[in-house]
């Protein structure tokens, strides 16, 4: 009802002012163009060809090389205690275990900072490798990349394809057609707000349980500004474009298949607190209802100042989050692959996957895809000096495989929406099988 109002009185505002329609357009054209040329499109600099936001990263890498560990540091403190400032770290026993290993990571952040503390964090696979190649890339490239995502997706790009898709969601992805919006937001936006708009929904009756279950599970990855840390690990930025729309199709084909197995097919149909099924119509012309979205996305759109400062809050805020259960439970996640055998074992259930489609290093690639349940990026910290096509498929793994818990796990289990932690290890099972026999012929294809 209030987008409604709200569209109507932006078509008033067009009748009374003639300028306004052509200024919803050229902030369409116009934002999503710089959007798109910032994570699309590969630009040389200093003999270096990649997109322009990592060419910004490595400038201020580069330029204040003593003041970046500092400021990484500073975001990981006030992440540690951002849960007991809003008195959220009590909320449920995840989150009581989340805020721990947040508070774990702030001590583990000054120990590598100060240069105090047991010889074997200092070992450079360990703590200095974690910080330097991921907290910091991380802590650096969300926020920046959050300011450019205001571009990408707050001016009426992603309501526009939205519309386009819709016609293919239910058959293919069991989803209503609404949940296109959703499911691209989510990939290049953040899962976290992907979340929040699916359990919006999905409390509003607008999608069934199995409906939530699907997207959350299947299209809450990583978003575009993550992927760029995991590219620039395994040294991929020189094919970026070719490892994101790989991603980004295997993601989507490997939703397409686990809908229709256990357990995500067996899940209940009903809605939320007994809500009946919403009804979904469409008439006219899609193309017409694609660009009027579009519009009307535009039309309703803060200045653009103050749509850049909500994101980059939002962008700060995740980052918070993130990096201190990066440092724990990443940390957590190397301490267990260097000097236990916990993921040679769990490795050894992709093991027959990643030698029947013939990747060099299987047992390594095997045992990059099992620890990633622990943290998304960690495989591709395993995989960082092997073969090229390994190298590929595991940075497709890792933001295909989706469910980590260092992350995504207790934003589900934050949701209203039923679903355990076994039907989500075996979700990840399955997504990390599909997505190795998938993206390996297709490496060899493309590489």
């Amino acid at each position: 009802m209030e987008k409604e109002t709200a569209v109507n009185q932006s078509h008033q505002l067009e009748l009374k002012n003639p300028n306004a329609a052509l200024k919803n357009k050229v902030k369409f054209f116009l934002f999503s163009a710089i959007g798109i040329f910032m994570f699309f499109v590969p630009v040389t600099v200093n003999e270096k060809s990649s997109i322009m936001l990592d060419h910004i990263v490595t400038a201020i890498q580069t330029s204040i090389p003593a003041a970046v560990p500092y400021y990484a540091l500073l975001i990981i403190m006030l992440g540690a205690i951002y849960p007991f400032y809003t008195k959220s770290w009590n909320k449920n026993k995840v989150n009581i275990v989340f805020s721990i290993f947040k508070v774990i990571g702030l001590f583990v952040a000054i120990m590598i900072v100060s240069g105090y503390g047991p010889d074997w964090l200092f070992n450079p696979s360990m703590g200095p490798f974690l910080f330097d190649k991921l907290v910091v890339p991380v802590g650096l490239l969300v926020p920046i990349g959050s300011v450019f995502l205001a571009l990408l997706v707050g001016y009426g790009l992603l309501e526009f394809f939205g519309v386009i898709m819709q016609p293919i969601m239910k058959p293919i992805w069991k989803t209503p057609g609404k949940s296109a919006i959703d499911a691209v937001a989510s990939f290049v936006g953040s899962y976290s707000i992907g979340l929040l708009i699916t359990n919006r929904v999905f409390k509003e009756g607008k999608y069934s349980i199995k409906e939530a279950a699907i997207i959350a599970t299947g299209f809450s990855t990583v978003s575009a500004t993550f992927m760029i840390v995991v590219a620039k690990t395994l040294g991929l930025m020189e094919i970026w474009n070719t490892y994101f729309w790989t991603t980004f199709a295997v993601t989507f084909i490997v939703t397409a298949i686990t809908v229709r197995i256990w357990p995500l097919r067996s899940m209940s149909e009903e809605y939320y607190n007994g809500q009946q099924p919403p009804m979904e119509s469409f008439s006219g012309s899609r193309l017409q209802e694609a660009w009027k979205e579009a519009m009307d996305t535009a039309a309703q759109s803060p200045v653009l100042w103050k749509n850049i400062r909500d994101n980059l809050k939002d962008g700060i805020v995740m980052t918070m989050s993130i990096l201190p259960s990066i440092m724990s439970v990443g940390l957590l996640g190397l301490v267990l692959a260097e000097f236990t055998p916990v993921f040679d074992w769990l490795g050894y259930i992709f093991y027959p996957f990643t030698a029947l489609v013939q990747l060099p290093e299987p047992l390594l690639a095997a045992k990059a895809s099992a620890v990633g349940i622990a943290e998304m990026f960690l495989p591709a910290l395993l995989a960082a000096e092997a073969a090229l096509a390994t190298k590929f498929v595991i940075g497709v793994v890792s933001v295909s495989a989706i469910i980590f818990f260092s992350a995504l796990v207790p934003c589900i289990l934050s949701t209203e929406i039923p679903i355990t932690i076994p039907q989500l290890l075996v979700i990840w099972a399955e997504r990390t099988i599909l997505t190795i026999l998938i993206a390996a012929p297709l490496a060899y294809i493309l590489l």
